[in-house]
């Protein structure tokens, strides 16, 4: 049986991902450096969680899970930019689980 913490870190990596990309896009209307610092180290430590888990599980279990940024992007499209949130994106999101949860389990 597999440990289950690379698959945390694996969580953490693509959360840590996209809130760097969120610092990226309120750094371009705001222009705080604070903000384009946390992007980076958000952005940094999920590239560094990457190249660790790298080591830990599958290729083929790292790379795909990558896609759980665009959830992420969803979620945090609605609550920081107040984006409409559409039934496409919906099932692009519902597809995205299930080509995941097919790779975790078999």
């Amino acid at each position: 049986m597999r440990s289950s913490w690379p698959f945390l870190l694996l969580f953490v990596m693509t959360l840590f991902g996209s809130l760097g990309s969120v610092c990226f896009k309120l750094y371009t209307s705001r222009k705080s450096v604070v903000i384009l610092l946390a992007g980076l180290t958000f952005y940094g430590t999920g590239a560094l969680l990457n190249i660790y888990l790298l080591n830990k599980l599958p290729y083929t279990i790292v790379v795909p899970a990558n896609a759980l940024t665009f959830i992420w992007a969803l979620l945090f499209a609605k609550c920081f930019f107040n984006e409409p949130i559409r039934v496409y994106q919906m099932c692009g999101v519902g597809i995205i689980v299930l080509g995941l949860l097919i790779l975790l389990l078999l």
